[in-house]
């Protein structure tokens, strides 16, 4: 298995968490809107770049149409051009093995129709069309990230998912899971299985030419918090079965109310298999990303 931590390339958070991101887990980045959980993703998406040839994968499942300004932020912070891959028609296999045609390093699966994601919000109907809508994009979700893996990007950011009371009713959940359980932490030559299907005899040898160590592939989940102060989101118990128990690293970031000021600040609240800080450290956000105090 690889050993080599996945850094933010921020060092004060990186010494927080042992030296970064155990590869092969889940961490959980949660917090309000504003703390700047998706500054801070491309951030570590884009030290893939140095760490391993390749910057990270970004996956946009919002569905209103109010952006997470993911194009201006890798733009004015890191000179990265974000180019998206198109989702529309058929799923075509062929640009799997096409090294050299660009796939694209932003990936939004659903249109931004201004359409709510759960269940308990919708009518039946409209419950309906997402789950036809879903089935559509699976596939091709799994061939777009298995041909980023094959590429040696390691690194995948899922952002835009909408607060919830219950994960179960929620479709952009419900892409995560499978997007996580059936193309990440499968082992290459399953996730193949699952992309070609009833094709994988032919694409065998190429699969196998192509090798990858699942274990080496990190995912940070950008997790939208009803909790604004950060003394709140620390009070919350992690419950059994949703996106918390099952992270191996959880950092909360929130709002701070020092001396009649209001702040941000951090705290590495679980890092399973690591060392890791028990200090909350106040942070900024400016034009050249988040700076620590």
């Amino acid at each position: 298995m690889a050993t080599a931590r996945q850094g933010f390339g921020v060092e004060e958070l990186d010494q927080m968490l042992g030296g970064g991101l155990l590869p092969g887990t889940l961490t959980v980045l949660a917090g309000a809107t504003g703390v700047g959980k998706t500054q801070l993703g491309l951030k570590w998406a884009d030290a893939g770049l140095a760490a391993d040839g390749h910057r990270g994968v970004i996956c946009d499942l919002s569905s209103r149409g109010d952006g997470q300004n993911h194009e201006a932020y890798a733009r004015e912070q890191f000179g990265w051009d974000l180019s998206e891959h198109l989702v529309d028609g058929p799923v075509d296999l062929d640009p799997v093995w096409d090294f050299a045609k660009p796939l694209g390093d932003y990936f939004h699966p659903f249109a931004r129709a201004g359409r709510r994601v759960t269940k308990r919000d919708l009518e039946p109907d409209e419950w309906h069309a997402w789950k036809s809508d879903l089935a559509r994009v699976l596939r091709g979700a799994a061939a777009y990230f298995y041909a980023q893996f094959v590429r040696g990007s390691r690194r995948v950011v899922v952002d835009g998912i909408e607060p919830t009371e219950r994960f179960a009713e929620s479709i952009q959940f419900e892409f995560f899971e499978y997007l996580y359980q059936q193309v990440l932490r499968k082992e290459d030559e399953w996730a193949a299985r699952e992309v070609f299907r009833e094709l994988y005899r032919a694409n065998a040898e190429r699969v196998h030419a192509h090798r990858y160590d699942h274990r080496s592939i990190g995912c940070l989940y950008l997790y939208t918090t009803p909790h604004v102060l950060l003394d709140d989101l620390m009070a919350q118990p992690i419950t059994e079965g949703d996106i918390f128990a099952n992270a191996n690293t959880i950092v909360l970031m929130g709002r701070t109310k020092e001396s009649g000021r209001m702040g941000r600040a951090l705290y590495v609240a679980k890092h399973r298999g690591s060392a890791a800080s028990d200090e909350i450290r106040p942070y900024r956000l400016t034009d050249q990303g988040m700076v620590f105090d």
